[in-house]
């Protein structure tokens, strides 16, 4: 099963400000593409070292805060792959959920450790540095959320991003991605996506979307829910 949620263009909101910051955001962006142009593999851990990290929203993304309030969410065990300094990982756990959260990057992991060192909720999650596409959990999970990790991988892989979704999740498991960035591009990360990049990848493998949703709650031009 999979959820998506679409990143529609947001109205304007004070234009000087979201002028400014959309250059500042846009400078980071320029930044963080050289570095993963020079190293896409230990890239990543460059722009979390010097704070390149423009997808960081520094707090749980609002649209999973919005699902956890209507208690929506899947029991049992999640997986946010790509899970950055963990603020996601951190709200979904509760006794009800245990949360693993990956990346590859070390420093990401670290500021993960120490944003969630003093959680209530600690002994139901964990941060593992590690490849996805490589990674054998000894268990299955319940749910996958996906936020900002299929924009992040290039065009190419993104066959290997759906098989190994599929190997990760139970049967009867559901997949919720946020679809960002829609708009036109050319180029990456974050590489462009929309409802069809997903279906190319998952439906061979018998995922079926039951729910695609604007996302009213998203943060600046972020904005798609899909449910698989």
């Amino acid at each position: 099963m999979m959820t998506t949620t679409n990143q529609k263009m947001e109205g304007k909101r004070g234009e000087e400000n979201h002028s400014k910051n959309s250059t500042l955001s846009s400078s980071k962006v320029e930044k963080m593409q050289d570095i993963l142009d020079e190293d896409s593999t230990g890239g990543w851990d460059k722009c979390w070292e010097q704070g390149l990290t423009p997808w960081d929203l520094g707090q749980p993304t609002p649209v999973l805060l919005q699902l956890l309030d209507k208690e929506t969410l899947p029991k049992g065990r999640v997986l946010v792959p790509g899970c950055g300094a963990g603020h996601d990982v951190i709200a979904i756990a509760n006794p009800e959920r245990y949360v693993v959260g990956l990346e590859l990057s070390e420093n990401a992991i670290k500021r993960a450790r120490e944003v969630s060192s003093l959680s209530p909720n600690a002994k139901y999650f964990e941060f593992i540095e590690t490849d996805f596409f490589t990674w054998r959990p000894p268990v299955l999970f319940d749910l996958i959320f996906d936020y900002t990790f299929f924009c992040a991988i290039e065009p190419r892989i993104r066959a290997s991003w759906g098989t190994r979704i599929h190997e990760l999740l139970k049967p009867d498991g559901e997949l919720i991605t946020l679809m960002f960035p829609t708009d036109d591009r050319d180029g990456g990360p974050p590489y462009k996506v929309s409802v069809a990049d997903y279906e190319k990848v998952l439906h061979p493998r018998g995922f079926k979307a039951t729910s695609i949703i604007d996302n009213e709650l998203a943060v600046g031009r972020r904005r798609v829910c899909d449910i698989f």
